[in-house]
């Protein structure tokens, strides 16, 4: 039996989920076409919008489908700094949290190739954003901004940033602000009538839905330079043929999660907490990464813990033979041996930054998951030490 603790890479579709997608899936048309069935397609999809756009506080009109999160975020990224800059050719400087994710950063790091000014914003040692960093960035050079991008919540160690301030801050400065929520929407109250975020990216996968479907929410008036050129859908910012079937996935999902998210947060906090406490009790030179959980101010189902001496990959691989299913960090980062640039930017030594395992729950983990985890991991850290100090190069005496 496998104990499947990498819900943040992705978490299991919904048996509702699952069985509205079979039934669309024995439709046929395009939802670019005119006729009867084209226009059932079209109808799938529209209603999807739709139902995607209340449990976002959002407009149907500000829903962009895309192909999940990556894709949703270069639009934002790349697209907010083309149509800014070709606007206003001032506008050069994109601003980035230094702990966003790799969908975020490479395309931004893409631009300054392209004549943009990228500033890569410090982090607090918890992963929270350096205001007074973000506040002196804009004082000095707002009317040269383009775009500030903020995650909601870090899919890695699991910080709550403070959105709201960084709203608060650029738009003072007449400067759009791109969150990735990736992480965030299903877990967190994701509500863009309390906060006004100007593009939100989201993801199916990660709520229960279909991989290969996500959304850009744009607000109305925002001007996006599509990096998709072809038959115009989408308000002609995301060109392609839509998916109806992968878009009643994502509506359905969003509204499952949304719906039990009040009971659900609250027990997977539980969990999580069981996680915490139990591997610091049985490995006690362990730390956790991010925030406490009594600040609130953490993901409610991600716990990332750093282990001194160990390599990540072994940690991974020993837990993974006993049975848990977990993760070093990022997925898409998944295979590359070096430490995280999260952990970096918190100010980690690369050493212990090595050392580290992300656990994260979802609708299908349970108490039993946990044990499996606290029941491995004091065997899988003392082998990982000793792999460690095994593979240290000797040290010169004289």
């Amino acid at each position: 039996m496998t104990h499947y603790l990498d819900h943040a890479a992705t978490t299991p579709v919904h048996p509702l989920v699952a069985e509205a997608m079979v039934a669309e899936l024995a439709r046929v048309g395009n939802p670019s076409s005119v006729h009867a069935p084209g226009r059932a397609a079209r109808r799938a999809v529209e209603e999807s919008r739709e139902r995607l756009a209340a449990t976002l506080g959002a407009r149907p009109s500000e829903v962009v489908w895309t192909s999940g999160g990556t894709e949703a975020d270069n639009l934002a990224v790349k697209g907010l700094w083309w149509a800014r800059h070709g606007a206003d050719p001032r506008r050069i400087r994109v601003l980035v949290s230094a702990v966003e994710h790799h969908a975020v950063l490479d395309p931004a790091r893409w631009l300054a190739t392209q004549g943009a000014d990228v500033v890569e914003l410090p982090v607090h040692p918890d992963g929270a954003l350096d205001l007074d960093a973000l506040a002196a960035e804009l004082s000095e050079h707002g009317d040269r901004v383009a775009l500030v991008s903020v995650m909601w919540a870090n899919n890695e160690i699991g910080t709550v940033q403070p959105l709201a301030e960084v709203v608060e801050l650029a738009h003072a400065h007449g400067v759009p602000v791109h969150t990735d929520a990736v992480q965030a929407f299903g877990h967190l109250p994701v509500d863009l009538r309390a906060i006004a975020v100007d593009a939100v990216t989201i993801s199916a996968h990660k709520l229960g839905g279909p991989v290969g479907v996500g959304a850009l929410v744009a607000r109305r008036g925002l001007e996006l330079v599509p990096v998709l050129h072809g038959g115009g859908q989408e308000r002609s910012v995301r060109s392609g043929t839509l998916d109806a079937v992968g878009s009643v996935g994502m509506a359905l999902a969003a509204e499952l999660a949304v719906a039990d998210l009040p009971s659900e947060a609250v027990r997977l906090a539980a969990l999580r907490d069981a996680l915490v406490d139990g591997a610091r009790r049985l490995v006690p030179d362990a730390v956790l990464r991010g925030p406490e959980p009594s600040t609130g101010r953490r993901l409610p189902h991600s716990a990332h813990l750093t282990f001194p001496g160990c390599e990540g990959d072994s940690l991974l691989y020993l837990m993974d033979s006993r049975g848990v299913a977990c993760s070093t960090g990022s997925a898409c980062a998944a295979g590359v041996p070096q430490p995280s640039h999260v952990l970096l930017a918190c100010g980690v030594d690369e050493a212990d930054a090595r050392g580290a395992l992300r656990f994260s729950l979802g609708r299908t983990s349970t108490a039993q998951d946990v044990e499996a985890v606290l029941a491995a991991l004091p065997e899988v850290v003392a082998r990982a030490k000793a792999a460690g100090l095994a593979s240290a190069p000797a040290r010169r005496v004289g």
